[in-house]
């Protein structure tokens, strides 16, 4: 996996890049330190991943992350960053971030989490998670979108709720009593129904319908295939 590498702190920035570079599969193929400098990079190289600050000079990271989607769509873009201002938050998801990640996370986290981005996941930190949650469990109460009216199967809202807090397949799976495939099926099926690309897509989705809920399946459900 290619990485592209954005942030304003070079020591940070250069202990990211160790980090990433002693893990297997992922190569970080450039360093940027400021938004506009993280776009031409991004054209350049074409990663497959851009880790991305928020609060940089020139050109904030939602900036430089909205103008990377325009022009290098196929580009994941994971958000890591110190801030866990909401609007930072939902302005990041509406540019087209792939992920929000709070610089709290260890080594072997971040190893994780951009693994799982590569995979095709939404790696998000709790606390940012709760945020969107949040949010959507409002903006639901004032009259959000029924879940039905995406043609979504319970199980199916069931998996997209996980997802989008940031639990991998395999920890869907885990939750739900099912296999890792069948979580992936009901994925695909998501992504068929509502005509999108991606997971990423399917989340950002979720949050902008407000199809997320706050509370779990029951357990008799949960062991149910």
């Amino acid at each position: 996996m290619r990485v592209l590498l954005v942030d304003d702190h070079i020591m940070f920035r250069k202990g990211v890049h160790a980090t990433l570079s002693a893990a297997e599969g992922i190569t970080v193929v450039a360093e940027a330190s400021t938004g506009k400098e993280a776009v031409d990079l991004a054209v350049r190289y074409r990663p497959d991943l851009v880790l991305m600050d928020i609060n940089m000079p020139q050109m904030n990271g939602v900036q430089a992350t909205r103008l990377i989607k325009q022009q290098v769509p196929e580009t994941r873009i994971v958000i890591l960053t110190v801030s866990d201002i909401d609007r930072d938050l939902f302005e990041a998801i509406k540019a087209g971030a792939d992920g929000y990640l709070l610089k709290n996370l260890g080594p072997e986290e971040l190893v994780a989490a951009v693994r799982a981005a590569g995979a095709g996941e939404a790696p998000v930190s709790p606390l940012m998670a709760a945020k969107v949650l949040k949010e959507f469990r409002q903006g639901k109460a004032a009259g959000g979108a029924p879940e039905d009216s995406h043609n979504l199967s319970p199980r199916e809202v069931e998996v997209l709720q996980l997802a989008s807090q940031g639990l991998t397949y395999k920890e869907i799976a885990a939750r739900l009593y099912v296999a890792e495939s069948t979580v992936k099926n009901h994925m695909r099926h998501i992504m068929e129904k509502l005509h999108l690309r991606n997971r990423s897509e399917a989340i950002r989705f979720a949050f902008r319908e407000g199809l997320v809920q706050e509370t779990g399946p029951s357990d008799d459900e949960s062991r149910s295939p």
